[in-house]
């Protein structure tokens, strides 16, 4: 069992540089577990893709579909106040965003606030990094 942040989930649908390093994790993985946010996030760097005419609606609408088919099995991090409070706690210590920091947060959560031996799956650098110094094995 891993927590997946966006940024790896994404590449789990498109086909980008990242996409078979991530897809190998996954089969490897039992069981997905990401932050409430994360479909939206995905569905952002969709939206994005399409809008700088990388993808067609069509890629961009079989690409939700596909997320929504993995959120069927994945476990979610509901929004929570210890979700939130260890994000204020993440801003403090690690130079995230808000949306990082809450991913953060809800791998923290996951993890019950001992992320030694828990892995992260992630490719954004500053939230690796963040991960890193947390205590979680990060991945890839």
């Amino acid at each position: 069992m891993k927590f997946w942040d966006a940024s790896a989930v994404a590449p789990l649908c498109l086909t980008e540089s990242h996409s078979t390093l991530v897809r190998k994790i996954a089969t490897g993985d039992d069981a997905i577990v990401v932050w409430w946010t994360t479909p939206v996030e995905c569905y952002s760097a969709f939206a994005r893709g399409r809008r700088d005419d990388i993808l067609t609606r069509a890629q961009e609408e079989q690409m939700r579909r596909l997320v929504a088919h993995l959120a069927t099995d994945w476990t979610e991090i509901q929004p929570s106040h210890q979700v939130r409070d260890a994000a204020a706690r993440a801003l403090v210590l690690h130079p995230l965003s808000a949306a990082d920091a809450l991913q953060l947060a809800a791998g923290l959560l996951w993890a019950n606030g001992r992320p030694a031996h828990h892995d992260f799956v992630c490719l954004d650098q500053r939230l690796r990094d963040a991960a890193q110094a947390e205590g979680f094995r990060v991945l890839p």
